[in-house]
């Protein structure tokens, strides 16, 4: 079975057909300055690798929808309910499947749910202080990049060669979240109910005090609208930094250009993932390994020494030159660390198509 897995992006569409269960990849590609998803889609080699299911990443549709779906009008309706909590995220999403269901009709769609693999924290890690009838609204915290966690958790014991019961995932990248993953199972995580939340992002806020929204609402008299797109679009690294954007590289290099705001940004965000790992650590009653990936956490190598530094008491050793000069999945903890610290890259699509495919598979 051929499951074709895109990747949508504003102005953009990557994707990977994958046969399966065999999980090799037929082909993979990614087209730029996409402005209609219809004519994107006709540049699939679809011909070539005929397309058997469509599956999607998707992010938020609330809590009856953390699993594996076919996508029907249920689906798509929930996608549109909780389009104020992931307006960039579920929007692309809802115009890719509409995209897909004109352009291969007959196919079916399916949508992964990044909700879906922390749907087993435990009830005390998903509340939020709010009225009660807000947690009967699904105000409550939900996770995301699921998809990449979830490979993390099965991977890195792959590569230890050994079960490691507790693990801290640190999917670092211009969208940041982690996880605490005990035997496997999420237990806890940084996002909470929606991706804005949680560790700061390139261009997202993160975790902030909801009364200073109300308070710069109030005082300046900006509508719901302006207030969202400052904080989705000029906050966390890029607000803390002044750097446009909030890419780390162009932090690493302003900082390494004498920006002091630049430092101070990279200082922030090391201490509030160094600060989780460590709650995660009480959260699990220990830990076995950390793990390092995402486009940060893959190939910032002073971003993960800076992490890791701060958490010598828990005996985490990183070795150098591992750490600095080493390509691919690898352990770069030192020999003597009573922590293994891995980087890998993470493998969201696969994971994607292997829901997709269990799903069509049980009919």
């Amino acid at each position: 079975m051929n499951i074709l897995v895109p990747n949508l992006g504003s102005t953009s569409l990557k994707y990977q057909i994958l046969d399966m269960p065999s999980e090799s990849v037929l082909a993979r590609g990614k087209l730029e300055r996409v402005s209609d998803y219809r004519e994107a889609i006709r540049q699939i080699p679809s011909a070539e690798h005929p397309v058997h299911a469509v599956a999607f990443k998707a992010v938020h549709a609330g809590p009856h929808y953390r699993g594996t779906f076919r996508i029907d009008d249920g689906v798509i309706a929930a996608l549109e309910q909780f389009l104020p909590a992931a307006p960039a995220h579920n929007a692309i999403y809802l115009a890719g499947i509409r995209a897909f269901r004109e352009s291969m009709p007959g196919v079916p769609l399916i949508a992964a749910f990044e909700t879906e693999f922390h749907a087993t924290m435990p009830d005390y890690a998903t509340r939020y202080g709010v009225p009660a009838d807000w947690l009967e609204s699904g105000i409550h915290r939900y996770g995301f990049h699921g998809a990449s966690h979830q490979y993390v958790s099965r991977r890195v014991p792959a590569m230890l060669g050994e079960p490691v019961p507790r693990l801290v995932s640190c999917h670092l990248g211009g969208s940041s979240s982690i996880c605490a993953i005990l035997d496997g199972k999420s237990v806890d995580t940084t996002m909470g109910f929606s991706p804005q939340s949680g560790l700061e992002n390139s261009t997202r806020h993160g975790d902030l005090d909801v009364w200073a929204v109300l308070y710069m609402m109030q005082r300046n008299g900006w509508s719901l609208e302006e207030t969202g797109k400052q904080l989705t679009r000029t906050g966390g690294l890029a607000g803390l930094s002044g750097v446009p954007g909030g890419d780390l590289r162009d932090l690493e290099a302003a900082a390494a250009a004498g920006n002091s705001e630049a430092v101070n940004a990279l200082e922030v965000f090391a201490y509030q993932v160094r600060k989780t790992i460590g709650a995660y650590a009480a959260a699990m009653e220990g830990l076995n390994c950390i793990a390092f990936t995402g486009g940060i956490g893959e190939n910032s190598a002073g971003l993960r020494e800076a992490v890791c530094r701060g958490l010598s008491f828990m005996k985490v050793r990183l070795d150098e030159d591992r750490n600095e000069k080493g390509e691919g999945d690898r352990v770069i903890s030192g020999d003597f660390s009573k922590i293994n610290v891995v980087v890998l890259t993470t493998n969201e699509e696969l994971v994607v198509a292997r829901r997709a495919y269990a799903l069509l598979a049980d009919g």
